[in-house]
């Protein structure tokens, strides 16, 4: 112990004295130490770290399962489940949802959920205010009670004698009965909950509309419920055939808030990115201890001659790197903090599940002090070995300059091959992600997004559940809009064109066999708007005919289909000759009916929706047809669409005045927020590229520096013999670029296997994408060029017999 602490006392000494690399060491460790950080806390707090709930390891989601997708539950499938399982102590069901509040000022829209009584107690969630839900609450006419999140409760005033007073909901005075604890719960979406009670009419197999958590009874095992699940499913199939045949359960643990599966490979990539940046730091720092140990070379010897052995002078050595690798971890972390809160500053909202609690804890420290220990471990080994076998008679008789062992020289070479070897591979990661989402931007929306307002306006189900009263809400809805100046159409939908047309539903075409098995029916994205909406967006129609006012509900049923439809589904066929038939949905009622024929009338050009990677059949049909409660509506405008929203929300509270807004946004954002996860992983990438290049630049430039400092008599000598400014810089950047073009050719193999590891989160990008590779190639070579003509310069700038007799 006392020679470990004598080591560490005269390693401070040591670094006291060169402030200069000391702080340059550091600064390159707390760089790579705190990106890998920031990134682990991420992943960590994501895909790694157990739920915050009592015993996670129990809380399952239980779903729907038809072929290989997994769905939403119906109402009976889930009662169904509840009442036959045996492998559950609970099982809850939810949906999620938009209600209006009243305020002091004006109506507020809120996200919210629908959730069975229970649901908060299953997953242990500690009260503020209030209480949960009592069980004679989960009752038709017993369920106007709601439960708030401690940050809607500040939002609405903080009152802390909020619990027993009124509220209106979606036009009803509920009843708050308890306010959640802070923290987990505010950082959802979901605000407000109130009771999940089935109408009678809502009891069916057929309308899949809710998502199930449960958890499991102590010893049950994971296989266990879904065996358990398999029996229930096939019993509910047997006694529900029509509806049921061909459907199954899945059960899989509750992990990451369903996080779709792209993200999670995009979080995994980026710790791999930050990775390399630590790898790169530490050859960076490893060419530095080198070079320090060449200097210390004479004092090396002179201790070798007094008596130190090899073994002492290694471990003296490595415990310099190891107080350098902790001192810099401890930077780093502050490092890592900062670049935290700049991560969650411009990270989009919903990018990571509410569960995830974005902290530094005990595992992200001690994954730094992993990360710290091998760090300085890898970069401090090498130097300390080959420091150590210095011979000190011949470095004593020599001065110190022959001690430049090729094999040092080698080394250093290699480490700066290996160091473009990774940037390359770093910045092809960067190039991919760059072109990837260079092709997003160019993708044909299939519409225009310039001067259109966007906005949802859920209205409850309890104010109108007769089409025709919908009908002439809409109409009336849709009159004072378009009354309002500036405005020059508007249009009603279910869903929100870039976001997808709302439901997906199976559909059979009139006059092919029918499918014994109804489960193996294909599927169409299904909407519904008004005949306004190509108008408002700017969709174009390749064939036949859109929507007019007389497609109402005493008329022929229609329908337009998209291109990939015709595309999938008519290749041989005239699509205006042909009828789908599709089960009907009724307004307000979680219920499909009788299937309706629809006939085809037009074709549309494809409209991108979701992630705008792909184009996916889509049917519409008139909104005056088969009218819904809960709609989306877009605005085009002839001035800026953000500064009519104030007009059009008068508008709309002309007519009820008891309705908000959701998300109000020009078309112009909605499309920047499709695009933004993908748009925060390019920065993500491109800032760690950055880095690379800006250290493997730096690693050039130091070693090549270093090496004209040593090769100072050569050079002197050369050109006092004759050679030229010239030709002495050529010479020195024709090295510089030997290496560099090796690491950039073994980086290429890299590259390859970084655009196959990213290969699902790209688009348009092959695994091998020859001007992405080219391009980052260039990038490299340019900065080794940079790199190497700076000390070549200043060494060609030296007068050779002022350099000679100082040797």
């Amino acid at each position: 112990m006392s020679s470990l602490l004598r080591n560490i006392q005269y390693t401070v000494r040591t670094l006291w004295k060169s402030p200069g690399l000391t702080f340059t060491v550091l600064l390159t460790l707390a760089l790579g130490i705190g990106a890998n950080t920031a990134i682990f806390t991420v992943d960590y707090a994501t895909l790694l770290a157990p739920l915050p709930y009592p015993q996670p390891d129990q809380l399952v989601v239980v779903w729907s399962k038809i072929q290989t997708f997994h769905n939403p539950m119906s109402a009976a499938d889930f009662l169904d489940w509840k009442r036959f399982n045996s492998s559950f102590q609970d099982i809850n069901a939810f949906s999620s949802g938009m209600f209006n509040i009243a305020t002091k000022n004006q109506p507020e829209n809120i996200n919210g959920r629908q959730a069975t009584v229970g649901f908060y107690k299953m997953f242990g969630r500690p009260f503020f205010l209030g209480r949960d839900f009592l069980p004679e609450e989960g009752v038709d006419g017993k369920d106007h009670v709601v439960i708030l999140t401690h940050k809607l409760w500040m939002h609405l005033g903080s009152d802390p004698k909020i619990i027993g007073q009124s509220m209106h909901v979606d036009g009803e005075p509920y009843t708050v009965v308890g306010v959640l604890s802070p923290g987990l719960d505010d950082r959802g979406r979901e605000q407000l909950t109130v009771p999940l009670v089935f109408k009678p009419d809502q009891i069916n197999h057929d309308f899949h509309w809710l998502l199930t958590v449960a958890r499991l009874k102590p010893g049950v095992t994971l296989q266990q419920a879904q065996a358990d699940m398999d029996s229930v499913a096939l019993h509910i199939a047997q006694e529900n055939p029509k509806s049921n045949k061909g459907w199954g359960v899945f059960v899989e643990p509750l992990k990451n808030d369903f996080l779709p599966s792209e993200r999670k490979q995009t979080l995994w990539l980026l710790l791999g990115a930050v990775a390399f940046i630590l790898l790169i730091a530490c050859v960076n720092v490893a060419n530095l201890l080198l070079a320090r140990g060449l200097a210390r070379q004479k004092e090396l010897a002179v201790r070798s001659a007094l008596g130190a052995t090899r073994k002492s002078i290694f471990v003296q050595l490595l415990t310099e790197s190891l107080v350098l690798a902790i001192a810099g971890g401890l930077l780093g972390i502050g490092v890592g903090y900062g670049m935290l809160r700049a991560l969650l500053a411009i990270m989009p909202r919903d990018t990571l599940p509410s569960e995830a609690d974005l902290h530094l804890n005990i595992p992200i420290l001690l994954f730094t002090l992993a990360a710290t220990t091998l760090a300085g471990l890898l970069f401090g080994s090498a130097p300390a070995w080959y420091a150590s076998r210095v011979d000190p008679a011949e470095t004593l008789k020599e001065g110190g300059r022959t001690g430049v062992g090729a094999g040092r020289h080698r080394l250093r070479q290699l480490l700066v091959i290996g160091e473009f070897a990774l940037a390359l591979s770093l910045l092809a990661g960067a190039g991919l992600a760059i072109h990837s989402f260079l092709n997003l931007l160019r993708v044909d929306l299939g519409l225009r997004t310039d001067h259109v307002l966007t906005f949802f306006l859920p209205i409850p189900d309890s104010r109108s559940k007769e089409p025709e009263k919908i009908i002439a809400y809409y109409k009336q809805i849709l009159s004072k809009v378009n009354s309002v100046p500036g405005v020059t159409s508007a249009s009603a939908m279910t869903g929100m064109p870039l976001y997808g047309p709302g439901f997906g539903m199976p559909f059979t075409i009139v006059g092919q066999p029918a499918f014994t098995d109804p489960s193996l029916r294909p599927d169409t994205r299904f909407g519904m708007v008004t005949p306004d909406f190509f108008r408002t967006f700017g969709v174009r129609l390749l064939k036949g005919r859109t929507f007019t006012d007389q497609d109402n509900t005493t008329s022929v049923k229609v329908a337009v289909v998209n291109e990939a439809f015709v595309k999938k589904y008519f290749k041989d066929s005239d699509p205006l000759q042909q009828r789908l038939s599709i089960e009907q949905l009724i307004p307000g009622v979680t219920k499909l009916g009788p299937a309706v024929e629809w006939q085809i009338i037009g074709v549309y050009h494809n409209v991108r929706g979701g992630n705008l990677r792909e184009d996916r059949p889509e049917t519409l049909v008139p909104f005056w047809q088969i009218p819904w409660s809960g709609v989306a509506m877009g605005v085009r405008t002839v001035n800026d669409p953000d500064a009519m929203a104030r007009s059009v929300a008068a508008a709309i509270n002309s007519v009820d005045p008891e309705v908000a807004l959701a998300e109000p946004r020009s078309l112009d954002e909605v499309h920047d927020l499709v695009l933004s996860n993908d748009r925060f992983s390019l920065i993500l990438f491109a800032s760690f590229a950055v880095v690379a290049l800006l250290l493997a630049t730096l690693g050039v430039y130091g070693v090549m520096s270093f090496s004209v400092a040593q090769r100072s008599h050569e050079i002197a000598l050369r050109m006092a013999l004759g050679a030229n400014r010239t030709r002495v810089v050529s010479l020195i950047v024709r090295e510089g670029l030997v290496l560099a073009s090796i690491g950039l050719t073994l980086g290429l193999i890299g590259a390859y296997f970084v655009g196959r590891g990213m290969q699902s989160t790209l688009f348009g990008v092959g695994k091998i994408d020859l001007s992405v590779f080219t391009s980052v190639a260039l990038v490299l070579l340019v900065a080794a060029i940079v790199a190497c003509i700076i000390p070549a310069r200043r060494a060609a700038s030296v007068d050779p017999m002022q350099a000679l007799r100082a040797e």
